[in-house]
C-alpha cells in the first residue's frame, strides 16, 4: 500500500490589512503531517518571495509560538490536508483538498 496526500498551505499575516498566500502540494509516500508541513512552509516561502524578501535572514520559525516572523512581522500558517492509503488491489484512490477565498 502507498500513501497519497493533497494539501493546501496558507500563510497569512497577523495584520489583516496585508495579504497572504496559498500553496498546493500533492505527494505519494508522505504522511498527512509531512505533506501539510511542506505546504505550509512552501506558502510562507512563496509569500516572502512576493514581498521581495526571499533571502531575508529574519525569516524564522518560532517553534514555541508556532508562527513565522519576517522583518519583525508575525505570520501564521495552516494547512488543509487529506491523505489516504492506496487500495492494495490496485483500485483507484483519490484525495481532495480545497480552499475557497471569499473577498
Amino acid at each position: 500500500m502507498s500513501l497519497i496526500a493533497a494539501s493546501i498551505g496558507l500563510a497569512r499575516p497577523v495584520d489583516h490589512s496585508q495579504y497572504g498566500y496559498l500553496s498546493e502540494h500533492h505527494s505519494t509516500g508522505e504522511t498527512a503531517q509531512k505533506a501539510g508541513d511542506y505546504a505550509e512552509d512552501m506558502a510562507m516561502e512563496m509569500l516572502a518571495t512576493i514581498i521581495v524578501l526571499p533571502d531575508d535572514p529574519t525569516l524564522t520559525w518560532d517553534q514555541r509560538e508556532e508562527q513565522w516572523k519576517l522583518s519583525g512581522k508575525i505570520y501564521k500558517t495552516h494547512n488543509f490536508t487529506q491523505s489516504a492509503e492506496g487500495n492494495k488491489d490496485g483500485l483507484w484512490t483519490t484525495v481532495i483538498s480545497a480552499a475557497i477565498m471569499i473577498l
